[in-house]
């Protein structure tokens, strides 16, 4: 129950987690009339990942392939989608050294943010917080280890910039990528970047 002029909140920490490393599936938000103080819950973007070989659900809303290339063994005209959104897919160079290895994930992630920050990638970004916006938002992918993929960044990503800022405007994570190394910067810059000193 909220004390007088009080609301809860979550202390956020890298990446909206808390001191312990959990995300809240539910944040709030403060309405103050008066002496009354409410709360009304701001729900995250309902963003799935799921393998572009499963069988749709009708709980998928909107379902958009994000990979670069079409999956193999797939006819065009029999697979249910919305949209493929290639431009938001990681480069065929990033693809090629990730080789899906999850020991280089988190070195993979910071790579692929540095990449969706070109214009064709904003844009399709755009378009997938779009989809998200008016429900829920189904992202497919071939890959089989679903945690480790392009897929999940890009959910995390779009769940993330659900909640609007202050210039309305959605949270976007380019500015904070380091032009020089293409690490996230408030993760640290690569060892031998010029820019860490700075």
């Amino acid at each position: 129950m909220p004390v007088h002029g009080v609301s809860p909140r979550r202390v956020a920490g890298r990446g909206g987690q808390d001191r312990l490393g959990r995300t809240p599936p539910v944040t709030t938000g403060q309405v103050t009339t008066g002496h009354d103080v409410r709360v009304r819950p701001v729900s995250p973007r309902d963003v799935r990942v799921r393998r572009v070989y499963d069988e749709p659900s009708a709980a998928d809303g909107a379902r958009v392939l994000v990979d670069r290339v079409w999956p193999r063994g797939l006819r065009k005209d029999a697979l249910r989608l919305d949209d493929w959104a290639k431009d938001v897919a990681p480069s065929t160079e990033l693809r090629t050294w990730y080789g899906h290895d999850p020991a280089r994930f988190g070195e993979f992630r910071q790579r692929y943010l540095g990449e969706l920050i070109g214009s064709a990638q904003r844009a399709a970004l755009g378009r997938l917080r779009a989809l998200a916006a008016k429900g829920p938002l189904t992202l497919l992918t071939a890959t089989r280890d679903l945690d480790h993929s392009q897929a999940a960044v890009l959910a995390r990503l779009l769940r993330e910039s659900g909640e609007e800022e202050e210039g309305g405007e959605a949270v976007c994570y380019a500015h904070l990528v380091c032009p020089e190394c293409g690490a996230v910067v408030t993760e640290g810059h690569r060892p031998g970047c010029g820019q860490a000193a700075g």
